[in-house]
């Protein structure tokens, strides 16, 4: 790396051999960097999403009063070191989900579009939010877009009442026929993050080989520490020192797994064999990507549609797609209550993450926006009103958290999809089926 000015471009990157290490935002940058990136008032944008499947237990999600929140129910408790960056949005739909199954309901999630009918490979539904999302706010960074989740799929052909599998495996469409297949497996998520140059296999051999991806850029860090202030040598140091832990945490679980004798179809081989250790490395890297400025558009399935997965470690050794056929019964809607609070529980850990680190004028959490939730309502109905649906993040100053809004009747998912994307800086009039923005995320002086 040769730095010709005093000032580094926010584009600067330490380079190895088969290695790309983008930089966390420096004070050494602000000088270089537009006026749009720099200021205070309009600092980078991100937006993210997490999809839960099978709906929630919705009287355990949903606070009991209209406006400021008051006490947190319990599926959403863990949340209350995030709560004054936390908007509970109540009654919203997908419309277009229906007939009603699991497929529809995660392929509606983000297109708020109808699926074709079909088992087959002439599949169709839409361009999704966090693609539109890409094709502008991608255009600065190295990844438009990262797509993540938590499980191996290997199913093709029809997975539910006729709808191809592709509906069930994909958030992400960049088009009505291009479904963007997300990473479960640790490992190739990081080496996305961070390889470069080489086949995917010639990246994989030389991790093996080489002790930790920082061997290959330590001259370029060299250098780097040596141009920096104070401040900036220490961000740089944290910023490494995280990279190094999460990548030690992946070479832990690949040696685990390669000394485990027990099959696990419901995870990928090589991650770590809790699914809350899973989830939580999943989460820093994603950390890492919007810190490093790596990518700013995030889609991550935290657990799939008809998962059979069971949560010995909080009490729910059930499989979770049978016991969200609960006919009522009180029993088996709390044991779904807590494996949604298990869940809110990790997307808490994460935003606090994102909370804990320095971004310019604040935090990653002050410059993002996460959309939380699911494409069902009542699971045991196979509905889709009523969603549990949760947004986080101060938006760059665009959003005001600490509320809880409740519609009347019945609104599209679609209006906050289109919300959030204006939110963004990305200019729509209409997304999907939408009938207008959620008014009450525009009622602050900064909304677009």
């Amino acid at each position: 790396m040769i730095i010709t000015k005093k000032a580094l471009p926010r584009r600067t990157f330490l380079r190895g051999a088969g290695a790309t290490l983008a930089l966390p935002l420096l004070d050494a940058m602000i000088p270089s960097m537009t006026a749009l990136a720099a200021t205070p008032a309009a600092p980078v944008r991100r937006l993210g999403f997490v999809y839960i499947p099978m709906g929630a237990t919705i009287s355990q999600w949903t606070p009991s009063t209209v406006g400021a929140l008051g006490e947190l129910p319990m599926i959403l408790r863990s949340l209350e070191p995030v709560r004054d960056q936390l908007t509970v949005v109540s009654n919203m739909e997908l419309r277009n989900a229906y007939p009603g199954t699991h497929a529809t309901s995660n392929a509606a999630f983000l297109s708020a579009a109808t699926s074709k009918w079909t088992e087959s490979t002439d599949y169709e539904l839409a361009t999704t939010a966090d693609q539109i999302a890409a094709q502008q706010l991608g255009q600065e960074t190295r990844l438009p877009s990262l797509e993540l989740a938590m499980d191996l799929l290997t199913t093709v052909g029809q997975c539910d009442n006729g709808y191809a599998c592709v509906y069930q495996n994909n958030l992400s469409w960049s088009s009505p026929t291009t479904p963007l297949p997300a990473e479960a497996h640790p490992r190739i998520a990081f080496e996305r993050l961070f390889g470069d140059g080489g086949s995917a296999a010639d990246r994989r051999g030389e991790l093996r080989k080489n002790a930790s991806l920082l061997d290959w850029v330590s001259e370029d860090i060299a250098r780097l520490q040596k141009k920096l202030g104070a401040g900036d040598r220490n961000k740089v140091s944290q910023y490494l020192d995280t990279v190094r832990e999460v990548e030690r945490r992946i070479q832990k679980a690949e040696a685990a797994s390669a000394d485990s004798q027990l099959p696990d179809l419901d995870r990928p081989v090589g991650v770590p064999g809790a699914y809350a250790d899973h989830a939580r490395l999943m989460f820093d890297l994603q950390v890492l990507a919007l810190q490093g400025d790596v990518t700013r558009v995030i889609t991550f399935q935290l657990a799939r549609e008809t998962s059979t997965r069971t949560y010995p470690e909080i009490g729910v050794p059930e499989a979770h797609h049978p016991t969200t056929h609960h006919g009522g019964d009180a029993e088996k809607m709390m044991k779904v209550a807590k494996i949604n609070a298990f869940h809110v529980s990790l997307f808490s850990y994460f935003l606090q993450k994102l909370k804990a680190t320095p971004d310019g004028n604040g935090t990653l959490l002050d410059h993002s926006i996460y959309l939380y939730g699911s494409g069902m309502g009542n699971p045991d109905k196979h509905d889709h009103v009523n969603l549990p649906i949760l947004v986080a993040g101060g938006g760059a100053g665009n959003m005001k958290g600490g509320r809880h809004i409740r519609y009347a009747e019945p609104t599209p998912l679609a209006n906050l999809h289109l919300t959030l994307l204006n939110k963004s800086g990305v200019r729509l009039d209409k997304f999907a089926d939408s009938k207008g923005r959620v008014k009450e995320l525009l009622d602050d002086p900064l909304s677009l």
